[in-house]
């Protein structure tokens, strides 16, 4: 039973890190960031299961972890009130063609970022887009203008 508690409480630790964290840097980790996530993987590892290499243990923590990520799906699906807590809302970075400044600096990305990202989606300019979103699984989307 201790091995499920602990699981449980790395299992919150790492969503709530994850949600500090943000969304943006999430979706777009360099070399350093992903290192560093396997060092937290490995350090949350060795807190849940301490000396405990069993299999027993493996299956416990594993299935906690897969229920609790499940339970979380689900309460984001059955209960819409909690899904802006849960995965986050979409954030308006451009509109009419000029960057929200506020949610650009909460969201941490530069004028610079943005840029890039809407070359990418073929657009030459900040100011081609209508409507640029910050969406919860950490990409921008792009509605350009009409005359684009």
């Amino acid at each position: 039973m201790d091995l499920v508690v602990r699981a449980a409480i790395a299992f919150f630790f790492v969503y709530f890190l994850t949600r500090v964290i943000g969304r943006r840097e999430l979706s777009s980790m360099q070399p350093f960031d992903l290192i560093m996530l396997v060092m937290v993987g490995d350090l949350v590892q060795q807190g849940v299961t301490q000396n405990d290499f069993s299999v027993t243990g493996a299956v416990l923590v594993g299935s906690t972890i897969g229920l609790l990520t499940v339970f979380v799906s689900y309460t984001s699906f059955r209960f819409p009130r909690l899904r802006p807590v849960l995965d986050g809302e979409p954030v308006i970075v451009v509109e009419d063609g000029k960057p929200v400044d506020r949610n650009l600096r909460r969201n941490r990305i530069t004028l610079e970022e943005l840029a890039a990202a809407a070359r990418l989606e073929g657009l030459a300019s900040v100011s081609d887009v209508r409507w640029a979103v910050l969406e919860t699984n950490g990409r921008l989307s792009f509605i350009p203008k009409p005359n684009s």
